[in-house]
Order: C-alpha cells, then sequence, then structure tokens
C-alpha cells in the first residue's frame, strides 16, 4: 500500500476513534435523566360530540348563562380581543372587523372587511346573523364552529367567561339587542 493511502486511513480511523470518546465521555458528563413531571403538558383538544358542539355548550344554553353574566367582566375578557378588533362606533378595521354593533348584525356583512370565504359560505348570502347562539358557539372555538375561518383565535373556554364577553359585545351598540328569555325553549338553527 501507498504510505499516503495509509497516512489517510490512520487519519480518520484516529478522527473516527477521537470522536467517538468525546461522544461517550460528553454523554457520561451531561446526562440528565428524564424529569419526574413535565414542565408543560400540552393536550389536544378531543372532539366527542356530534356537530361540532361541545359538551358544555349543549349542557348550558347562552340565554341561561346571560341571565347572570356580568358585562364589566366581559370587557377585562375582551383585552384579549383587541390587538385584531376595534369597539368603537365608526371604528376602524383591524385584522378583523370593528366590532361595533355586532349583536343581530349580519355575518361577514361589515362594509370594509374582506371575509373569509368559509366565513361568507357560513353567512349564506347575509341572511345568518351574529345572534347570541352563534356568538357562543364562536367565540367557544372558532375553527371548530366554522372550519376554515381566517380567525386564529383558539377560543374562550369557559362558557362563564364568554357569557361576560357577549355581554359586553351587547352593550357595544346605541340600542343593546334585548336579552334572550332564558325560560324560553333553545333556538333551532
Amino acid at each position: 500500500m501507498n504510505s499516503y493511502v495509509n497516512m489517510g486511513v490512520g487519519a480518520l480511523l484516529g478522527t473516527v476513534f477521537v470522536l467517538m470518546s468525546v461522544s461517550i465521555a460528553s454523554e457520561g458528563i451531561f446526562h440528565s435523566a428524564a424529569p419526574e413531571k413535565e414542565g408543560f403538558a400540552i393536550v389536544a383538544e378531543e372532539s366527542g360530540s356530534a356537530g361540532g358542539e361541545s359538551e358544555a355548550a349543549v349542557a348550558t344554553p347562552i340565554a341561561t348563562l346571560l341571565a347572570s353574566a356580568d358585562a364589566a367582566k366581559g370587557e377585562v375578557v375582551f383585552k384579549k380581543c383587541q390587538s385584531c378588533h376595534t369597539s368603537e362606533s365608526g371604528g376602524a378595521n383591524k385584522v378583523g372587523p370593528n366590532l361595533f354593533d355586532l349583536v343581530n348584525r349580519p355575518i361577514a356583512a361589515h362594509e370594509g372587511f374582506s371575509y373569509s370565504a368559509a366565513l361568507k359560505d357560513f353567512a349564506q348570502g347575509g341572511s345568518v346573523h351574529w345572534d347570541y347562539d352563534h356568538l357562543n358557539h364562536f367565540l367557544e372555538g372558532p375553527k371548530k364552529y366554522i372550519s376554515g375561518t381566517a380567525m386564529g383565535f383558539a377560543g374562550v373556554k369557559k362558557e362563564t367567561e364568554r357569557a361576560d364577553l357577549i355581554a359586553y359585545l351587547r352593550t357595544l351598540s346605541a340600542n343593546p339587542a334585548p336579552l334572550p328569555d332564558p325560560a324560553a325553549p333553545p333556538a333551532t338553527n
């Protein structure tokens, strides 16, 4: 064999030996055992009910929740929305449309805002309105309620917080919509 080939093979084997030795030594020095308890567990939401509605939304009608809702608490919850929405009369659209006078407004009908195709399809040409039931289901999980919507918000999972938020949204109007009667049978969509 050529002496240059022997030197090259020797250098390669020497390098592999040094790298393996460093790897074994560093594993021994820097080894960390798995923690007993995870620092932050990521839990995926399971959808076990039919029709895309959660058990909580089916269990407690929005009319019942709104009877004890607090609009002042809803204003605090609304701070989550302010990065994408404005709430004053005549306010500009941001990433999302202005929410003044939202309750009972036709879905996907705020002027000057470009809605996603999914929301336009859901609105059925303006015949569907943001009533209390639609707001409740949408705010619980926008992408779950209207598949394909561009709204990236994860939703308000606690039904009492959602009711407070809807009560606050109701106050954003010169003529607030009447609250639904908790004793009335639930509306069918």
